[in-house]
């Protein structure tokens, strides 16, 4: 049996791999590509990769070496510019209905109302709120009317106290005589109205001469003033307004409690 010596075959290994750098560095290459593989597999372990003997050196490469595989196959991804939120819109509340003060139930407003007027009641639709003469040339008897209480009655020469409305205009009732009939009435009918039918021409003479009166007479006169436009609409400063004149009848409109 021929004794090989340990000392003599050691340093051709030496020289081998200093003077082959580049087969070297390849060999090195091959051997951390097949150390990465190995250490992959199931059941790898630092031992194993290293021929059955750990030791730090093998360990802390493996470890270096699989970190480096995973930066690569999963790079950091950079962080995006960051987008403004967009507000959302506002769900629109429903309004709650506000309730009636000390329980008190919701009234419906009252509403301007259409009357007629005519020298023959009989002619004016029925059932609607009708104005006729109490006195003079086209007088009419109260049994042709029905509900007679319900009519405003126009007197036209200022000497019926008990007509709801005087006439004045020419043919008819002068301004400083519907003065006195308001004087008139609202004696004989404490609390009541006096309603002061006009034409425009006739009014600012009519005014002047009711303004003679005490002010709390004033304060309870209406004024119905006359303007044909065809077109319901109430004159600023009237409480009610004949805007229409026919054969038959004349319609007017008023406001609630004329």
């Amino acid at each position: 049996m021929k004794v090989r010596p340990s000392v003599s075959g050691f340093r051709p290994n030496i020289r081998f791999f200093a003077d082959h750098s580049k087969l070297t560095v390849s060999l090195a290459a091959a051997a951390a590509t097949a150390t990465v593989m190995i250490a992959g597999a199931p059941g790898a372990s630092a031992a194993t990769v290293a021929g059955g003997s750990p030791s730090h050196e093998s360990t802390l490469s493996v470890a270096n070496l699989k970190a480096g595989v995973a930066k690569a196959s999963n790079p950091t991804p950079k962080p995006g510019k960051p987008k403004p939120a967009k507000p959302k819109p506002a769900k629109p509340k429903p309004a709650k209905p506000k309730a009636a003060s000390n329980g008190a139930k919701a009234t419906a407003v009252p509403q301007d109302f259409t009357f007629y007027d005519s020298i023959s009641p009989s002619l004016i639709p029925a059932n609607q709120q009708i104005a006729t003469y109490a006195d003079g040339k086209y007088a009419v008897e109260r049994s042709l009317v029905s509900n007679p209480d319900q009519v405003i009655w126009i007197d036209v020469n200022g000497r019926d106290a008990n007509a709801d409305c005087i006439d004045v205009e020419p043919g008819d009732a002068t301004p400083a005589r519907a003065a006195t009939w308001v004087q008139h009435r609202l004696t004989a009918h404490p609390g009541s109205i006096a309603i002061i039918y006009t034409m425009r021409s006739e009014w600012g003479a009519t005014k002047a001469a009711v303004a003679k009166l005490p002010a709390s007479m004033q304060s309870q006169v209406r004024w119905w003033i006359a303007d044909p436009t065809g077109h319901p609409h109430l004159v600023p400063g009237s409480q009610a307004t004949q805007w229409y004149w026919g054969d038959d009848y004349d319609i007017s409109m008023a406001e609630p409690g004329f």
